[in-house]
């Protein structure tokens, strides 16, 4: 390999690297994969719309999934509700918070937070597709 060959081969890699990144910041945090990207509208808006649903969801005291032994489908809603990043994470393990299945907004809530999770990860493909080149 020539010394010019190496060059390109560093350059493939932190064009890759930049959509995997992107993708990533994306996940962990809303908006985040956006504002790396120099979007910074498009990032203020996306957190404040997924922040909103997740605060909407605990207001209305909504279940944000986790798995449950011989419930399959729990395991699928875990992961859509994963989507949100670390709000998911922090919520779950750091508030201890898992929903008031009496509460009169306990489905909307629920509805709130899985929603705000499957909305997170199509932004995380957003970022992907904005940094590949594939998108506006």
């Amino acid at each position: 390999m020539t010394e010019g060959e190496g060059s390109e081969v560093a350059e493939k890699r932190e064009v890759e690297a930049r959509p995997v990144l992107a993708g990533i910041l994306a996940w962990v945090v809303p908006g985040l994969g956006h504002l790396y990207l120099g979007r910074r509208g498009r990032a203020a808006l996306f957190f404040a719309v997924v922040g909103c649903a997740i605060v909407l969801g605990c207001i209305l005291h909504g279940n944000l999934y986790h798995p449950i032994a011989g419930q399959p489908l729990t395991t699928v809603a875990t992961l859509g509700a994963m989507g949100m990043g670390l709000p998911y994470f922090l919520l779950r393990y750091g508030a201890h918070y898992g929903g008031v299945i009496t509460s009169i907004g306990y489905e909307y809530g629920t509805a709130f937070l899985l929603t705000a999770g499957l909305m997170n990860l199509l932004l995380v493909l957003d970022a992907w597709d904005i940094a590949r080149g594939v998108k506006d």
